[in-house]
């Protein structure tokens, strides 16, 4: 993410992520989450991290 997205939408938590084996497989995910609407997206986000804790000191090395 660059500086200028997080500042234009002030994201400052990660709250969603997933792995995948490759690049692509990663792509297609990402362009049918485009496709969701809002609704969807924060019922996933919700299922996986309720209390919408930041998880990037999860992951981080």
């Amino acid at each position: 993410m660059s500086e200028g997205f997080t500042k234009k939408y002030r994201v400052h938590r990660l709250v969603y992520f997933e792995l995948h084996e490759d690049m692509v497989g990663a792509i297609v995910r990402e362009k049918r989450l485009k496709k969701w609407n809002r609704g969807w997206k924060l019922a996933l986000i919700e299922k996986g991290d309720p209390e919408w804790r930041d998880l990037y000191p999860e992951i981080a090395f």
